[in-house]
């Protein structure tokens, strides 16, 4: 199966479709046969489950940055930085090393560090 995305204002993700292999040969093949399908001039993309291409499989709100030729998740707090690489969000903290496998951090935006949630 082949996934396509189709781009609205912005570059901002609408819509997720998946299209057999057999249709989508190549990206243009795919493209050609959604906006025939829907009567369209849509713009589309396909993007990869396994990150093949287009860094990271894409999502509704997703945007996808022509620049970087990379789909990049919204921003999940304001203090996180993209990582130029992997066109995902970090904190700016990594995430705890902790030798109790059975604890849970969560991102608090107010103190900008990861909060114990159990333990």
């Amino acid at each position: 199966m082949a996934y396509f995305v189709k781009l609205g204002t912005g570059n901002i993700v609408e819509k997720v479709i998946s299209v057999s292999n057999d249709i989508a040969t190549t990206e243009q093949a795919g493209v050609d046969f959604i906006n025939k399908l829907y009567n369209t001039k849509d713009v589309w993309k396909q993007t990869s489950y396994n990150n093949n291409i287009r860094k990271n499989f894409a999502g509704i709100g997703y945007t996808y940055d022509s620049q970087r030729d990379a789909f990049i998740a919204p921003k999940p707090f304001n203090s996180w930085i993209l990582n130029e690489q992997t066109c995902l969000w970090e904190a700016p903290i990594a995430y705890p090393v902790d030798s109790n496998v059975n604890n849970r951090y969560k991102w608090n935006e107010e103190i900008l560090n990861w909060e114990l949630i159990n333990g």
